[in-house]
């Protein structure tokens, strides 16, 4: 996956169907794993995919390049969820990016991003991608709900 989120000076002016899920993040007894249940919101079109990275740590996000945390790529749609199982407990972010044209890439217009991105805990953006801290949440042995806004700025 090839989301290049921290070349991004944006204030500057990954089971569902159909998903493609990447590397595992650790493994836990059954009692000390939970699940995330992400409901997308304010998806400007149907057209395209969906990228998620579910972040165990500041070094794998927001694009999990680290080979990290998890992926999973979904068709968009306008009423878009989906879950990350087997979490392990602990502290995740999860950035996600709208690829309205599935070439696996952001797309910028003089550095400014053409595409949609979100984030846990709705993480303020302001030059560039929000820091781990801002996007973290705790998973314990129970399940989390994330409900993460799309952003478009162009």
């Amino acid at each position: 996956m090839n989301f290049r989120w921290l070349a991004l000076p944006i204030a500057a002016l990954a089971g569902a169907a159909g998903a493609s899920q990447g590397s595992e993040l650790r493994i836990a007894p059954a009692s000390q794993v939970g699940s995330i249940h992400v409901t997308v919101t304010d998806l400007r079109s149907a057209k395209g995919e969906v990228h998620a990275c579910l972040a165990p740590n500041r070094t794998s996000f927001p694009d999990c390049e680290s080979g990290q945390g998890r992926t999973l790529t979904l068709p968009a749609s306008q009423r878009l969820e989906f879950n990350f199982a087997n979490v392990p407990q602990g502290r995740y972010a999860i950035a996600l990016l709208h690829d309205e044209n599935a070439n696996g890439k952001i797309d910028k217009a003089l550095m400014i991003p053409r595409e949609g991105f979100g984030f846990s805990r709705d993480a303020p953006v302001r030059m560039g991608p929000p820091s781990f801290k801002d996007a973290a949440f705790e998973v314990d042995g129970k399940g989390v709900t994330q409900s993460i806004r799309m952003r478009y700025i162009i």
